[in-house]
């Protein structure tokens, strides 16, 4: 299983012998505006550019969509991405929003339970705690099984909560992929996972290698690589959380 971190929540996953693009954000930098109502509103998003060409990136088996907000899934992927290709949604709501931008091959990915032999499971999150889950909407993560690859446990944009405890409890995954970079508006707390998160996710399954994805990318994102470095280095976890940089492949 090769893992490649593009950027913010974009990944190129190869697992068992297919290729997923996930969230795919393929915006321009600085094309966007900052988020409303969140630090830093002097920084136009995305703050950093594509490592990978968006060429490269549009060839893959399946595209998944854990849910429908602009830095998960734009304008710029719509008009890039292949009208037939496979897009796996998190839910037939959305699945019927993303037809309307003539894809033909969407789904839910609970009506589809298997793709070329890989097992896929949806699964719940928490975009935020309490009242700011009015807006932020529903989320989703997937679960990845095969008999020839680790499990995978792509967590979306959650919290630790739960949600994804009960996640890590039932699918026993071997790699997870959390959303990192504490992304927070001015009230109501953060909405993407802090270090506390991340780390409580290790402590309930220890067994776990944890990589961290939506780092850095956005006005909103605070918490930056070079700090969890220095607090994965303290906790003496270098060797189970490892943090990629746009462009890089992680292999598990």
């Amino acid at each position: 299983m090769y893992i490649q971190q593009i950027r913010n929540a974009t990944l190129k996953v190869q697992y068992a012998g297919k290729t997923f693009l996930i969230d795919p954000f393929f915006a321009e930098k600085h094309s966007m505006p900052p988020f409303p109502n969140t630090p830093n509103q002097n920084r136009r998003n995305p703050l950093l550019y594509l490592p990978v060409p968006v060429e490269e990136l549009i060839h893959a088996d399946a595209v998944i969509v854990t849910h429908l907000h602009p830095d998960h899934f734009d304008q710029a992927a719509v008009e890039a991405l292949p009208k037939d290709i496979t897009i796996l949604a998190q839910s037939t709501e959305d699945a019927e929003e993303i037809r309307k931008y003539g894809f033909t091959g969407v789904s839910a990915i609970d009506d589809v339970q298997f793709f070329e032999g890989i097992r896929l499971m949806r699964t719940s999150g928490q975009h935020g705690r309490g009242d700011i889950t009015k807006m932020t909407g529903p989320v989703s993560g997937i679960v990845f099984k095969h008999a020839h690859e680790p499990a995978l446990y792509v967590a979306g944009d959650t919290v630790w909560c739960s949600e994804v405890e009960a996640a890590l409890d039932l699918h026993q995954p071997e790699v997870v992929v959390v959303n990192g970079g504490s992304a927070q508006f001015l009230e109501g707390g953060p909405i993407t996972m802090t270090a506390e998160d991340i780390f409580a996710v290790k402590e309930a399954a220890p067994q776990t290698e944890i990589v961290v994805s939506h780092m850095e990318a956005l006005n909103h994102c605070l918490l930056t690589r070079s700090e969890l470095h220095r607090i994965i280095k303290e906790k003496n976890l270098c060797n189970s959380v490892f943090v990629p940089e746009d462009g890089e492949t992680l292999k598990f």
